[in-house]
């Protein structure tokens, strides 16, 4: 055994608020630009967690695993449309813990390795990272830490395994003895089974297990065959007639948030319309956990442009314009740099920015004439911005990236970059004057990337989901799309949407900002105050450990 000790730890004393011991198991964390093991959203939430749950000194460590080729690089083609690129990353500020130890996947023992990242690197809370790409292991074990999200289903699986088994066993080598553990999604859910070998009580299972879930459709949550998992060892050498007893799962489809929500103490969801969303969701499953709302938040020291933030505090516009365009010029010149477009800091830029997926219709604002002359229009002139990447097999959102490539090389005031992880992420935030966000209502379980822009300056124009309702007074803080009527078809919401973003957009946001200066500035200074309140992520890891670990 070793002794958690041995490991440098960030304060000299706990916060008494915060003792209870805790580990958080995520499959990505977005902690730092040079850390690249995250894809997008849930990595983002885990890695301003991380960074206020230091702040807070609460007695938390989190577990992940190190990613050998990180999510992808995303490059372009000759063309300029999108490509995948999977490249080794090296990290040398990682302390390597001398701490190995095998599990079982698919029958066969893999060796697993730790690595440590220190809390002073990145102020972020003590965090491991497994790995199981050693020369002990055979080719395919290896490449099971090698690609986040793996396309292959059985390697996911077996990615899952690592995370709950490997993290959990883990924490009893370490001597840490977390007295909650506390999974992001339901990657870590074996873990649940290692514990439950322990005790063989489900009653001491849920006094263990915090769940938040950040999926607002049933659909969408992941299922798998019960005896493909049995196979792959998700069940730790459990008796199949047993998991079937202690989950409540009698056919072969293994519901692994519904089997979460049963194990756990304790659950959230990430806004309160997701938590109406999910508690409706689920009300029909007997033996599940109360489904509490905890909205998802963002570290402002993180992400915040100081000079911005006190020109905003002080109510001093002049400092503000001239921030924000400084910052402008430092966002185009990797416009420039990427696509050859010249942008003007002095123009209204709109950015479109985060994982592309079909719900989130990052087309939407594109598929009309009518923008498109909004978009040429001299008077009042506009760039736009669109980043993000897409799950790397989402053949469909590739398409749709590749579609607006190939019609920004139609105008010269709209640019699609490519990259988009921490560091383009913030220089967006900092350098755009509007944040468009615009899912179909109900699929945005939360969404963040507007918070950040919120506390860097730039005005949300959005629909109205996610975290949005909580932050939104329209025309004061932000603009907000006129609601549509969800039950339509799909076809009819996406042009009732359209037609009201543009609206909003010709009327109210390009007319504000170039006709009423100083009215914009006040709407950014609300907008900075309201994100502020509510939505930094200390707010939320302090509910956490309110709402969640104290109570289970």
């Amino acid at each position: 055994m070793g002794n958690f000790e041995s490991f440098s730890v960030p304060y000299k004393k706990i916060d008494e608020r915060y003792s209870k011991k805790a580990v958080y198991f995520s499959m990505e964390f977005a902690i730092d630009q040079a850390l690249k093991i995250y894809s997008g959203g849930l990595g983002f939430l885990a890695g301003s967690h991380m960074r206020s749950a230091y702040e807070l000194k609460q007695n938390l460590v989190g577990v992940g695993i190190l990613w050998k080729y990180g999510y992808y690089d995303q490059t372009r083609n000759p063309d300029q449309s999108m490509n995948v690129l999977f490249q080794e990353k090296i990290y040398s500020f990682l302390e390597d813990t001398n701490i190995k130890f095998e599990i079982d996947i698919n029958k066969h023992p893999v060796w697993v390795k730790a690595y440590y990242l220190p809390p002073q690197t990145f102020e972020s809370a003590p965090m491991f990272l497994l790995s199981t790409d050693l020369p002990e292991n055979d080719y395919l074990a290896r490449t099971t830490s090698h690609k986040l999200y793996d396309a292959d289903k059985a390697a996911r699986i077996a990615q899952n395994i690592l995370l709950g088994v490997g993290g959990a066993k883990l924490m009893d080598i370490i001597g840490y003895e977390p007295e909650v553990y506390h999974f992001n999604e339901a990657h870590a859910l074996a873990a649940s089974f290692y514990l439950y070998n322990k005790h063989k009580d489900v009653k001491k299972l849920k006094k263990q297990i915090a769940f938040t879930t950040h999926t607002p459709e049933e659909a969408g949550n992941e299922k798998t065959d019960i005896r493909l998992l049995e196979k792959m060892g998700f069940f730790c050498g459990l008796p199949l007639n047993e998991v079937r007893e202690i989950t409540n799962t009698w056919d072969d489809v293994f519901n692994h948030t519904l089997v979460a929500l049963r194990f756990a103490g304790m659950a959230n969801a990430v806004s309160k319309i997701h938590g109406a969303v999910a508690n409706r969701m689920w009300r029909s499953y007997d033996n599940i956990s109360q489904i509490k709302a905890i909205t998802n938040a963002q570290n402002a020291k993180y992400w915040e442009d100081k000079t911005l933030q006190k020109a905003i505090e002080k109510d001093d516009f002049k400092k503000f314009k001239k921030r924000k365009h400084d910052l402008k010029k430092e966002l185009f010149d990797v416009v420039a740099d990427q696509t050859g477009q010249l942008f003007d800091p002095d123009v209204l830029t709109i950015v479109w920015a985060r994982r592309f997926a079909a719900y989130k219709r990052p087309d939407l604002i594109a598929t009309t004439e009518r923008s498109l002359e909004l978009m040429n229009d001299l008077d009042m002139p506009v760039q736009m911005i669109w980043a993000g990447k897409p799950y790397s097999m989402d053949y469909g959102a590739v398409s749709i990236f590749n579609k607006l490539v190939h019609l920004s090389k139609q105008h010269k005031n709209i640019a699609v970059l490519v990259g988009y992880e921490l560091k383009l992420s913030a220089l967006l935030k900092k350098g755009s004057d509007v944040w468009l966000n615009n899912p179909r209502i109900t699929r945005e379980a939360s969404g963040t990337s507007g918070m950040t822009a919120a506390m860097n300056g730039s005005v949300n124009l959005s629909t109205f989901d996610g975290w949005i309702p909580e932050f939104a007074e329209n025309g004061k803080n932000s603009f907000v799309v006129p609601e549509v009527d969800i039950n339509l078809p799909i076809h009819e919401q996406d042009q009732l949407d359209l037609d009201h973003i543009i609206d909003v957009f010709e009327n109210k946001v390009r007319t504000t900002y170039y006709k009423e200066p100083e009215k914009w500035f006040e709407i950014v200074k609300r907008g900075h105050a309201d994100v502020h309140k509510y939505f930094e992520s200390a707010r939320m890891a302090d509910e956490y450990y309110k709402e969640m670990y104290t109570k289970i």
